[in-house]
């Protein structure tokens, strides 16, 4: 009995011993487990093109959602302030309502607005917004609106000379846009200025501040017409020239008959000789008879 306890402890110690050895042979053999690998660093975005234009400050930001459903832009204009004069033109003319109704209506492209404030309306002439007609009032505010939308970074992207809704008239409307070193230039031919602001924009609409108000050369080709040279003493007709000789004509005639009255005078005075010669005679004989 003695042995047959001692023969299950030993067969018992060796079970253990074995197992143990097993379990530290598998761990050897196992590949060692990974060291956690730290979450990935996220990647900034992709900076936007830098604009070439500064925001002002009272500007709204350009996450403008495309689910607005329409965009006011008297309310934008109002909002950035000293745009009074540019909204009363846009209210007199109409022009705000086909704004509004090509916003509405576009899927792509858009429109591009450059506002001069009241102070570039205030350089204009004295009375010159007064003298413009009201078809020349519409044309002023549609030179200011380029039929397309152009972000601020995109205006050297542009083809001279850039259309407007004042339609193309070559050498007399026509609106020419130059960027280079951060800013834009803009030239009418008889107005330079430059863009100083973004005032508004979102994917269909952007409002820039100029510093001028864009006058189309178009006002000013009659102005600067030049003057009709005096125009020379139209040369005589051949009956005008006639008529010199028609007087000298009766002059000479009026002399010729000058000339003539005189012997008819003479005549006239030797007929009455005559005649009272005639009548002494006569007397004369009546006198004798009677003597007799």
């Amino acid at each position: 009995m003695m042995l047959k306890n001692q023969s299950l402890l030993c067969f018992s110690l060796a079970l253990l011993v074995s197992l143990l050895y097993s379990t530290t042979t598998l761990a050897q053999l196992s590949p060692a487990s990974a060291p956690a690998q730290p979450p990935p660093t996220p990647t900034p975005p992709a900076a936007s093109p830098k604009p070439l234009v500064p925001s002002l400050p009272e500007s709204p930001s350009d996450s403008t959602p495309d689910s607005t459903p329409a965009v006011d832009i008297v309310g934008i204009l109002r909002k950035a302030k000293s745009f009074n004069v540019l909204i009363r033109l846009m209210k007199t003319t109409q022009l705000i309502n086909q704004l509004n109704s090509q916003l509405l209506t576009t899927k792509s492209g858009g429109i591009t607005i450059l506002a001069p404030d009241d102070s570039a309306f205030s350089e204009l002439k004295a009375g010159f917004l007064n003298s413009l007609s009201d078809g020349q009032k519409l044309e002023l505010l549609q030179f200011h609106v380029i039929s397309d939308y152009v972000s601020s970074s995109n205006f050297d992207t542009l083809t001279n000379p850039v259309r407007t809704l004042a339609g193309a008239k070559p050498g007399k409307v026509e609106l020419n846009v130059i960027s280079y070193g951060g800013s834009v230039n803009i030239s009418t031919g008889e107005v330079n200025t430059t863009i100083n602001g973004i005032i508004y924009t979102d994917k269909h609409l952007a409002i820039y501040k100029v510093g001028k108000v864009l006058l189309p050369m178009d006002f000013f080709t009659v102005a600067k017409a030049p003057a009709k040279a005096p125009s020379l003493a139209p040369e005589p007709s051949a009956d005008t020239a006639k008529a010199p000789k028609a007087d000298k004509d009766t002059g000479s005639s009026s002399d010729s008959s000058a000339q003539v009255n005189p012997t008819e005078e003479n005549s006239a005075s030797v007929k009455i000789s005559v005649y009272g010669k005639w009548v002494s005679l006569g007397l004369a004989l009546v006198a004798a008879m009677m003597q007799n």
